[in-house]
């Protein structure tokens, strides 16, 4: 797999770190995009020496700067022709901290797992055309289980930084963002089919946390996850389905599809009532997925912001955040 090139957000652990082992222990040539250097330098010693495949290229890439995107995509086309695979892994889930802005004076958590996945896809939308099977991953969440509530909406007006939800919380955004993901990915697929690039979600439905994602979370939360770890399978689980789905040849003509963690594609919901228990079992189950991720007034909507927020926040003017 010498000639494939994969590229990795958030490489440098959990699921990235674990799926940029496995790529590299396949053969494949490695990108991992993190924004943490010296702690990702240390990474990247260790799977090469684990590996024995010295093709693991570390490149600094701060997924919620837009500054920082175009940086990356730039370095990364004077280094190489063509991207054969994009994993959108990285993910702002700091929950219990409080609302910040990103270096463009966007909600942190949209601007980190939105935003940002949609500006670098489009960047490198040349150098995917160049590949023979060229695949697109965005790391899900089965947190957008709480849209099967009706009630529940992605709230638009406060992912643009300059009004702040009254009831803000991480997690809330969180579960909002990975829904528009989601959606995201959906619209991706038919705006790329004719080029041949295939966008698919997969549904993460947790994986043990590091030392170092713990310390990311409040104390509060922090014990909680101590708990779900427990409970919680291995982070190269989740990996190897990271790589199945990128390079099987069974999903080599799959597009726009969810898929969940036995790597079996979820149907869209009916929307519809059905019952206590079966809405119960729909909701805790990994069948389906809520019927509001198939609003294609939202997915339009969602799509045309994408292109208005990453055409203009470059002359936004607006100063970091401070980010980690």
């Amino acid at each position: 797999m010498k000639d494939r090139t994969v590229v990795i957000t958030g490489a440098n652990s959990g699921i990235g770190k674990a799926a940029a082992y496995r790529f590299a222990s396949e053969g494949y040539t490695v990108v991992m995009a993190c924004r943490n250097l010296d702690k990702s330098r240390n990474v990247q010693k260790e799977m090469i020496e684990s590996t024995g495949n010295d093709r693991v290229d570390l490149m600094e890439l701060d997924v919620s700067s837009f500054t920082s995107i175009r940086d990356f995509c730039r370095k990364f086309k004077g280094r190489y022709e063509k991207l054969d695979i994009l994993i959108h892994n990285a993910a702002y889930f700091n929950h219990g901290s409080k609302h910040r802005l990103s270096a463009d004076g966007l909600e942190l958590t949209f601007a980190t797992n939105v935003f940002g996945p949609y500006l670098m896809t489009s960047l490198l939308l040349g150098c995917l055309s160049k590949s023979e099977d060229p695949r697109i991953l965005h790391a899900g969440s089965n947190i957008i289980k709480h849209f099967f509530d009706p009630k529940k909406k992605i709230q638009f007006e406060y992912v643009m930084g300059d009004k702040k939800d009254p009831k803000f919380s991480v997690y809330k955004m969180y579960c909002q963002s990975k829904m528009a993901l989601m959606m995201l990915g959906f619209k991706m697929a038919v705006e790329y089919k004719s080029e041949g690039i295939k966008v698919n979600t997969l549904q993460i439905n947790g994986a043990v946390m590091s030392k170092e994602t713990l310390k990311k979370v409040t104390p509060g939360y922090r014990m909680v996850a101590r708990v779900q770890n427990l409970f919680f399978r291995p982070a190269e689980y989740m990996a190897n389905n990271y790589f199945e789905i990128c390079t099987s040849e069974k999903y080599q003509d799959i597009t726009g599809q969810l898929f969940n963690d036995k790597l079996e594609i979820m149907q869209p919901a009916s929307g519809q009532k059905l019952g206590i228990l079966k809405d119960i079992k729909q909701t805790v189950g990994t069948a389906h997925y809520p019927a509001y991720a198939e609003n294609m007034e939202i997915r339009e909507k969602l799509w045309e912001l994408c292109q208005e927020v990453t055409g203009s926040a470059e002359r936004s003017g607006a100063e970091p955040a401070g980010k980690g």
